[in-house]
């Protein structure tokens, strides 16, 4: 056989396509699974827009099925400027503005635009593909293991220390895999420190960028508030490319309308490399998107109805497993902040369940959770972190209300069936 390119032949296989292989053969073979793994919706528990809808028919009717512009419609961007700028304050001239066919080609695009082989990369852990799309570039992995205390996200004392002589430093808040998010005060540290990293940097020597993925950001709970770096830091308007669309906010995956803004020229250069690779949305969700986001009392009242239906499912996990944690279950879970994830712990490793099986590294805990408890989770290791990491991502866009109770009833039956360590 051939060999293939070294990237090909590099690749890092996806942690999750591995368990959601898992997943379909179980159920293929009659196992009902509670399926938290996906970070997608269901479409009959969360649709999209009504006006959304109509929209794309609509678009569909007046034949609008031609060659989009490669940046996007103008009347896209036009109304995606006016919707940010509406709700966070960023004021952006249309044309820093760049249409994609959702947030991943986009986020290729700043990688490809902004880094050279060779070039460093500094991104958290656990933290959403920045590790492929380092590897795409091939450029210097600076991966930044976080912790609990941080809610897993950077602060700028990890970070500083890799500044030196860095292309990119990706984030992203709300994160995914955690739905946690930066405090005014964390960001705001991390912002102080580019921006003086920036002045240290000569004429001629390349700029550290910020890649901001704020996809997440209309789904924030409580008292929780967004913050994104140009917001609190002006000066950092010619450093940060922002990351966002409409697949989160609008339950909108398959839709594929993704914007990326930020400096004019960088967003150029992305333009150019996207239109080589074909990667727009296509011209009649472009169409209606624009039209829907027009509508700004049903965009309004659409993004409360989900953000109160998602909070309703992860609250109510939450106090699930918080239940289960008191009683002495070897669990653990932070509070959901934003996004359609919650953050939980398994800590039963050493253990031996009732039939005999050793319990010794977390591949070991998923496996059991799986065919014990039918519960399906991604542990954070699919996400760059350490392959013994015990923590996990539950994800609730396919959730019904209905199933949370036989869940943890099983998985309460399942936990009762480990010896763990020090017990008899």
């Amino acid at each position: 056989m051939n060999k293939l390119s070294h990237l090909a032949e590099t690749l890092i296989p996806s942690e999750i396509i591995k368990l959601g292989n898992d997943i379909s053969e179980r159920v293929r073979q009659g196992q009902n699974i509670f399926n938290f793994t996906i970070g997608d919706f269901d479409p009959a528990i969360f649709s999209i827009p009504g006006e959304l809808e109509e929209e794309i028919i609509k678009a569909y009717r007046n034949k609008k099925t031609n060659y989009p512009p490669a940046n996007g419609i103008a009347e896209l961007r036009t109304a995606v400027s006016a919707f940010i700028k509406g709700h966070l304050g960023l004021d952006y001239d249309p044309a820093s503005y760049l249409i994609s066919g959702g947030g991943r080609p986009l986020i290729y695009a700043v990688y490809r635009t902004l880094c050279d082989k060779g070039d460093k990369v500094i991104y958290p852990v656990p933290s959403w593909n920045n590790n492929h799309y380092t590897h795409f570039i091939e450029g210097e992995h600076i991966c930044i293991q976080t912790s609990v205390g941080n809610n897993f996200l950077p602060t700028a004392e990890e970070l500083i220390p890799h500044f030196s002589g860095a292309r990119l430093l990706a984030l992203c808040s709300p994160l995914n895999p955690t739905g946690t998010v930066f405090t005014k005060g964390q960001l705001s540290r991390i912002c102080e420190a580019v921006i003086a990293e920036n002045k240290k940097r000569g004429n001629g020597e390349k700029p550290l960028y910020i890649l901001y993925d704020q996809i997440y950001w209309t789904l924030t709970y409580g008292e929780t508030r967004h913050y994104d770096p140009v917001s609190l830091y002006p000066e950092l308007k010619d450093y940060t490319i922002y990351i966002d669309g409409i697949s989160k906010a609008f339950c909108a995956t398959g839709v594929r309308v993704g914007w990326s803004f930020g400096p004019q020229a960088v967003i150029d250069k992305m333009k150019g490399i996207l239109s080589h690779i074909g990667a727009w949305s296509p011209m009649a969700e472009q169409v209606a998107t624009a039209a829907y986001m027009n509508n700004e009392k049903a965009v309004r009242e659409f993004l409360l109805a989900a953000k109160s239906a998602l909070h309703q499912r992860l609250s109510t996990l939450y106090e699930g497993f918080r239940t289960l944690r008191d009683l002495g279950y070897p669990v653990d879970v932070i509070a959901p902040m934003a996004a359609m994830y919650l953050t939980i712990r398994f800590s039963f490793k050493g253990s031996t369940s009732s039939d005999g099986r050793d319990i010794q590294t977390t591949e070991d805990m998923t496996s059991y959770l799986l065919q014990e408890a039918s519960l399906a989770l991604v542990p954070f290791a699919a996400f760059g972190s350490d392959r013994e990491s015990e923590w996990y991502r539950l994800s609730v866009g396919t959730c019904r209300l209905e199933d949370i109770p036989r869940m943890f009833d099983k998985l309460k039956a399942a936990l009762e069936k480990l010896s763990l360590p020090g017990t008899h």
